[in-house]
């Protein structure tokens, strides 16, 4: 249950809001029709996570009303992703923008304080690796997970994995990015004893084809429990890994 509906439902029980205010508020239209946008509204009603906004081809005119939009129903944080830095400033002027620019990811609002059920680990291959690492852990801070970072620990020289037993075998969920060959995502995968997310990326030189190379090794790792997101998708593995490290949730 999202956090939103969780504080509503515990002030009805408190007396602080009527069952008729309650109600109200969950009878919300469901979606905002902005004309350029139909900003869903029930997102985190549904999934526990507002709906997140694509930066990439929008005007900075246009994410600004959707983000406002948005604000008027839930007062959690807006996630802003493939924001681009002249889009940044000018979303900035007229939001509370927090801008992180190697993730290309802004941030409106406060995220919440880590609720998972343990930590999620993204390791990348190399440094070419980070802006796509960055995307995925800054993704999932603001989901509210406990994000550990392990740059540059590559299978060119495995020792560099291999110092990081501790925070492989300890990860309740890892993302593995990588390009070139991709071999570092079913190494992790033989070492952890958790859901391992690959992400290929579109670093390497000819032969790599923008990730391709990268993703059909992922994709035909042998190393059990290891899932593949698309080339260079740093945001859906850091929300899936969300997803996995919430799970508790439920099962209580």
């Amino acid at each position: 249950m999202n956090n939103q509906v969780r504080r509503t439902l515990e002030e009805v029980r408190d007396g602080r809001l009527s069952v008729d205010d309650a109600l109200l508020m969950l009878k919300t239209a469901p979606f905002e029709d902005m004309g350029f946008a139909k900003v869903d509204l029930h997102r985190t009603l549904r999934q526990g996570v507002a709906e997140v906004v694509y930066g990439a081809g929008k005007t900075p005119e246009q994410i600004i009303g959707i983000v406002n939009a948005l604000h008027k129903s839930d007062d959690g944080a807006v996630l802003i992703t493939r924001l681009s830095p002249e889009a940044a400033s000018e979303v900035a002027r007229n939001c509370a923008l927090h801008y992180r620019s190697e993730a290309k990811i802004g941030i409106v609002g406060t995220p919440p304080k880590p609720d998972g059920i343990g930590r999620i680990v993204v390791a990348t291959g190399g440094t070419s690796d980070i802006p796509v690492a960055e995307e995925a852990a800054v993704t999932a801070e603001v989901l509210g997970n406990e994000v550990t970072r392990l740059y540059d620990v590559g299978v060119a020289g495995l020792h560099r994995t291999l110092a990081h037993l501790d925070d492989i075998m300890s990860a309740s969920v890892i993302i593995a990015i990588a390009g070139m060959e991709g071999a570092l995502a079913s190494v992790i995968g033989g070492l952890a004893d958790c859901p391992v997310i690959a992400v290929p990326t579109s670093v390497g030189y000819g032969a790599a084809f923008g990730g391709l190379a990268a993703l059909l090794s992922m994709l035909n790792s042998c190393a059990s429990g290891v899932a593949v997101v698309n080339i260079d998708n740093g945001f859906g593995a850091g929300y899936m890994a969300s997803l996995i490290n919430h799970m508790e949730a439920k099962a209580k």
